[in-house]
């Protein structure tokens, strides 16, 4: 089916609309970053700075501890991201195989667990690490990270699974290997898109995570970046504006970055996949 052009037309601007609707908050950010003191406090402010300056990030480094925040956020979200993978891949082969009522009580669970709010589970999550003796260590901040993006890793990979057609696992098994065998060598590299997606939502999502970081961590030393980040703000809700965009120009730059050099690999890999089904 054609599209008219006045349809096209719409479709156009909705998606320029939505494009400019995304993208404003992060180019006033970086404008914000580098404008001079005078010009934050303008009555009369501009899209680009008219006299561009790094002294914000200067005094951000200066003020703050960012690289030290920064090396917390990636091993916290690295390591969570690759545990919960994992977890969840051999977990959703089997959710996604076997059609049992066990499976659909987990993939309901799944579901279900995605719409507990944070206030709801901080206080018995800090007790439970509290008896671990895990309060305050990026460890303990780990397995509430892994913990909480299991459910929806499970989910999406299960959904990448039952894209694998079954006959491969049976020409697989006609060949002699076993489960184990045919989930390494022959479901998990065409899963390899679907492992990749999920990584990045688990990193992202910790690296970006504030609450839990902000009450199982308290000394300074062990502080992810979005917790440093509130440092700007003063006592009576005064934030320093130039140095807080710089800081948290900086802190988006990691997941555009490592968005940026996988997109590719994802989109190449699911058609691939879809090939050679």
């Amino acid at each position: 089916m054609r599209t008219s052009a006045p349809a096209r037309v719409g479709q156009y601007t909705a998606l320029f609309a939505y494009l400019v609707f995304l993208a404003f908050p992060f180019l006033w950010l970086v404008s914000t970053a580098f404008k001079p003191p005078r010009e934050l406090g303008s009555l009369h402010p501009t899209w680009i700075p008219k006299d561009p300056t790094l002294a914000n990030f200067r005094q951000a480094f200066d003020e703050q501890p960012l690289l030290h925040a920064a090396l917390n956020s990636l091993v916290a979200a690295l390591t969570a991201a690759v545990i919960a993978v994992l977890i969840a891949t051999p977990m959703a082969y089997v959710v996604a195989r076997r059609r049992t009522r066990l499976a659909k009580a987990v993939t309901g669970w799944v579901v279900v667990s995605q719409a507990f709010p944070f206030v709801l589970v901080i206080i018995p999550l800090f007790l439970v690490l509290k008896n671990l003796r895990m309060i305050n260590s990026v460890p303990g901040l780990v397995l509430v990270y892994v913990v909480w993006a299991l459910p929806f890793a499970l989910w999406m990979l299960a959904g990448y699974v039952r894209a694998v057609p079954p006959e491969l696992e049976e020409a697989a098994a006609i060949d002699g290997a076993g489960r184990v065998r045919t989930l390494v060598s022959v479901t998990a590299p065409l899963l390899a898109p679907g492992i990749v997606a999920t990584g990045l939502f688990a990193f992202i999502t910790a690296w970006n995570e504030f609450f839990f970081a902000l009450v199982l961590l308290k000394t300074p030393e062990k502080q992810t970046l979005p917790v440093v980040l509130t440092h700007f703000i003063g006592a009576e809700g005064v934030a320093d504006l130039g140095p807080l965009a710089a800081a948290a120009f900086l802190a988006t730059l990691p997941s555009l970055v490592v968005f940026a050099i996988i997109q590719r690999r994802i989109t190449g890999g699911m058609l691939t996949g879809a090939v050679k089904s």
